[in-house]
């Protein structure tokens, strides 16, 4: 819609109407982060010139800079910028719709937050010009584009709706945002205070900015001084700047340097949380690439593996070329050797601190393991050191920091050991629970818990540790060392463990009146070499993935069937004997068969399946009913 006074009137799509709301309401105090946004996206418009001018010498790029002027007669505060600047098209779609921006995002996340004012992470969205009316009553938007000779005004109030008019005057290149600031808030058009906030959040910003001809951000790149000459302060404030997290502190940072065959310098941090693991999505943030101190890409995603996404932090290196797409820097030879060098450099630093400083490596571990250990899958060259940094749950209560590494678990496992056991469950007490336990409890072989089965893609990917095979409790490859060894005089040690040659009488038979009662239900019926005390499990076939896996992939995977699984039976349990004392009498075939398939049903529900719910209620009741006979039976 034209108003009378030539103006578009233009209304803002619903979601960006509810975060205008918010953020002109908010009582978030750290109210600076305004400037801190308006100053970066100035920055990235002054960026997208330069680029612009690698390809066109039409255009002047020759003296970029960003200009704060505060007025506090008027209680304004205008932030220039000689950057891109917008045509009326891309001020509709940047500014008015969700299309461009991540504002939708950032409301369900902020009203997830424990914290409903704190908005200090808007710049992670796109949607930082936004927090303008954190301290504006009214703010315009005074911007051409270096494709068009005129420009355009944009003015809104915050209220649901803004407006573009032509100038009356053609101008100047790039960007300029006057904010007609709140009554409350002229200390934002105090020069002063300004400059103590662009020094705090804005000093590593790549161009010069200006406040009453100063230059406030003079100080020299980091990355490129020596390491002995940066500051834990510097560190920290870069950190800062690059992540938009005021105040929190990395886990840790590398400052890197390399000479030879090529050059660069980078500094990387790692968060001290990982956002995926709070819910806000996939990390598609990436490293800041600069050539020659000049920045070449703020978001690169190439120059480490996926599964170090994680990392925050930047690269400069003076053999990359300026003018160059993503598309040739991934055929680029020494983007190439950079991205190896990076990642063994990561790698290295998580070896040494795994080693040196268990605990500190498990906090880091239990944020972003989940992200890390995808690279046993991605990245065959760095597989086996992958392995080795990966951490899991234990049944032993002594493993490092409460987590068993792969290669602690096969120093501390038997000689005779060959395969490393791992079981899994929804949760540590179920799978405690788990009568495939029995055996690695009796004996004290370490188990590793999972409880995530993704762990279990991770270790079926590996297949194989330090020659040991990687084997769920509940397969049918299951190989256990011997329990019995002999001294010098050919006595032995301890108990070996029962053979079949101790099975009570007519063990044979019920293996087959319960294998003739289950029929194709089950692959097979089977004693057991791994129960001690409950009477029978389920164990999965030669090769099949874990019960818990087959639950997953049913649950997820449309038409897909679990393998039929093998009953195992204990021929030391009291029941079990039983059974083999009734099968001497052939008339208590029916009845054994019967409890085979008893027994059937408990096992599935044991290891969390379900079985036959009607079947199992009859059964149930005949064996209650044949109870309350005996009883009648019985003298009063």
């Amino acid at each position: 819609m034209t108003t009378e006074t030539g103006k578009e009137q233009f209304t803002f799509q619903a979601e960006i109407s509810r975060l205008l709301h918010l953020l002109s309401e908010s009582l978030y105090q750290n109210k600076e982060i305004t400037i801190r946004e308006l100053v970066s996206n100035a920055s990235d418009a002054l960026d997208k010139l330069r680029h612009a001018s690698l390809t066109n010498s039409d255009i002047d790029a020759s003296d970029l800079s960003i200009t704060l002027a505060p007025d506090k007669d008027e209680n304004v505060l205008i932030i220039r910028d000689n950057g891109v600047g917008m045509t009326r098209d891309e001020l509709v779609q940047n500014i008015g719709t969700i299309a461009h921006s991540g504002s939708l995002e950032f409301i369900q996340k902020l009203q997830q937050s424990d914290n409903k004012d704190d908005v200090s992470l808007i710049g992670q969205f796109g949607v930082g010009f936004y927090s303008s009316f954190m301290l504006s009553e009214r703010v315009e938007v005074r911007t051409r584009s270096y494709t068009e000779q005129k420009g355009w005004i944009w003015e809104s109030t915050g209220d649901g709706s803004f407006t573009i008019a032509e100038p009356e005057a053609p101008l100047q290149r790039g960007t300029e945002i006057v904010l007609h600031l709140k009554k409350d808030l002229g200390e934002f058009a105090d020069a002063t205070r300004l400059k103590y906030i662009l020094r705090k959040y804005s000093t590593f910003v790549p161009h010069p900015i200006k406040v009453e001809d100063e230059h406030i951000n003079d100080q020299p790149p980091i990355w490129v001084e020596p390491k002995s000459t940066v500051t834990e302060e510097q560190y920290q404030n870069f950190y800062e700047y690059l992540t938009h997290f005021p105040g929190q502190q990395p886990l840790w940072h590398l400052h890197l340097t390399a000479d030879s065959p090529f050059q660069f310098h980078s500094i990387l941090y790692c968060p001290d949380s990982n956002l995926e693991r709070m819910g806000f999505g996939r990390s598609e943030h990436g490293l800041h690439l600069c050539a020659k101190r000049i920045l070449v890409q703020n978001d690169n995603r190439d120059l480490l593996p996926d599964y170090l996404r994680f990392l925050r932090g930047i690269v400069d290196s003076a053999d990359l070329p300026l003018n160059v797409s993503r598309e040739a820097l991934q055929d680029n030879t020494v983007f190439r050797k950079m991205k190896k060098v990076l990642t063994k450099k990561v790698l290295d630093h998580l070896d040494s601190t795994a080693g040196e400083d268990a605990a500190a490596y498990g906090k880091f571990y239990r944020e972003f393991g989940s992200v890390l250990r995808e690279g046993i899958g991605e990245d065959f060259d760095n597989k086996d050191r992958l392995a080795k940094l990966l951490r899991f749950s234990s049944s032993n209560s002594t493993a490092e920091d409460g987590l068993a590494s792969l290669a602690g678990y096969c120093e501390r496992k038997p000689e005779d050991q060959t395969q490393i056991y791992f079981a899994t469950g929804t949760d540590s007490a179920a799978v405690l629970r788990d009568p495939n336990m029995e055996v690695f409890r009796d004996r004290g072989l370490e188990v590793l818990i999972l409880t995530d089965p993704v762990d279990e893609y991770v270790l079926n990917n590996l297949q194989a540790f330090d020659d040991c095979d990687i084997v769920s409790i509940d397969s049918a490859d299951l190989k256990l060392p011997g329990a019995a060894e002999e001294n010098e005089d050919g006595e032995e040690t301890e108990d070996k463990p029962a053979t079949k040659e101790d099975d009570p009488a007519g063990f044979d038979k019920v293996l087959t009146l319960i294998r003739e009662a289950l029929g194709d239900q089950v692959e097979d019926v089977r004693r057991s070499e791994r129960l001690t005390e409950s009477a029978c499990c389920l164990v999965n076939s030669a090769g099949a993935q874990s019960t818990t896996m087959q639950k997953v992939l049913q649950t997820n995977v449309p038409d897909f069937e679990m393998s039929k699984m093998i009953l195992e039976l204990n021929p030391s349990a009291s029941l079990i004997a039983r059974l083999c004392e009734l099968s001497v009498n052939s008339d208590n075939d029916a009845f054994v068969k019967t409890c085979g398939q008893q027994l059937y049903s408990n096992a599935m529900i044991m290891a969390g399946l379900a079985p036959n719910g009607s079947e199992m209620a009859d059964r149930v009741q005949g064996f209650m009913m044949e109870l309350a006979k005996d009883r009648s039976s019985i003298s009063t």
